[in-house]
């Protein structure tokens, strides 16, 4: 009966918050309160909320919220980095904590190869001429740069950027990547994939660097003024990761410049960018809201991989996909 349903705190439905289409998912085995309707009577609500689950990094899980939730199991995050969660505190309340993996490494790298062929063949300034009522003759003067053939840097190699690499493949490319742990021979030899102990060897080498990895203390800034001066002039930057990865300051520098051809970034810090901010002023520049995970089948999977685990943690039940601190 819905009355026996255990509470979860969430976002919001709608728009800015899970789509419709999924809310079933988590209506099947709880009870969902916003937290703009929480945020009402907090003293209400809070002691029967058992389960939060972060969406696009909402609610945010901070110790003033976490306080005002004593009966608290477990927090789902939808997605698999957990940059934005304080996992040693929450686990430290008695908290579980869990994320998504697996499930959105396909649609992710869909994504970042979208970004590299929409920079590298200028798909956007293509829609812009064909659609401008100004045009008169096809634009031949937009001339963009061969993707079959070329060299593609895969920084991180994961599940997200085994994905990138198996795309990589289909296009003849040669792929190059470094990651902190070399993966298996077959793994390699299935991609045709050469590893890079040395990240500077991949820079120099790539004609694509795609950036696949988690935002950590050794990844945040990992991309600024050096590793970009290493790369080709005619070299693209494509971040599917997170903002903080790169320098933003650094690479707007390097695209004024010269120092490298373009970037294709899902992703920035903050998101979105202030609207005065110089890189959305770059003509050099292919900027996209995070919509990584954005289809339908995956945010269903996402969803109900929270779903599997919040049950789990809310019954006791060993979570699936938990996350413990380091």
């Amino acid at each position: 009966m819905e009355g026996e349903k255990p509470w979860a705190l969430i976002s919001v439905v709608g728009e800015q918050g899970y789509p419709e289409k999924v809310t079933d998912i988590i209506k099947e085995h709880f009870q969902i309160i916003s937290y703009k309707d929480f945020c009402k009577n907090p003293a209400l609500h809070g002691p029967k909320i058992q389960a939060m689950m972060v969406w696009y990094n909402i609610p945010e899980a901070k110790p003033s919220l976490l306080s005002l939730l004593p009966s608290l199991k477990v927090v789902a995050n939808g997605g698999v980095g957990i940059d934005h969660l304080d996992v040693p505190y929450i686990t430290s309340l008695g908290v579980k904590v869990s994320n998504t993996p697996g499930v959105v490494s396909d649609a992710t790298a869909d994504m970042g190869m979208a970004l590299l062929l929409a920079s590298a063949r200028m798909i956007v300034e293509g829609q812009q001429a064909a659609t401008d009522p100004n045009t008169t003759e096809n634009p031949h003067w937009i001339m963009g740069v061969e993707v079959t053939g070329s060299t593609l840097g895969i920084i991180g190699m994961g599940h997200i950027g085994y994905k990138i690499a198996q795309r990589g493949k289909g296009f003849d490319m040669k792929i190059l990547y470094h990651n902190r742990n070399r993966r298996k021979v077959e793994d390699e030899q299935a991609v045709g994939a050469s590893f890079c102990q040395n990240m500077d060897d991949l820079l120099k080498a790539s004609d694509f660097v795609m950036l696949a990895v988690s935002l950590t203390s050794e990844t945040n800034g990992l991309i600024s003024r050096r590793e970009l001066s290493l790369m080709k002039p005619t070299a693209t930057l494509v971040n599917i990761s997170r903002g903080l990865v790169i320098d933003q300051d650094a690479l707007v520098e390097a695209l004024r410049s010269g120092t490298i051809r373009a970037a294709a970034l899902d992703v920035t810090h903050p998101e979105p960018l202030p609207r005065d901010h110089p890189l959305l002023g770059l003509s050099n520049v292919l900027i996209t809201p995070h919509i990584g995970t954005n289809t339908f089948p995956t945010t269903r999977k996402m969803v109900q991989m929270m779903v599997d685990n919040a049950v789990a943690a809310v019954k006791g039940q060993p979570v699936p996909n938990e996350v413990k601190p380091n």
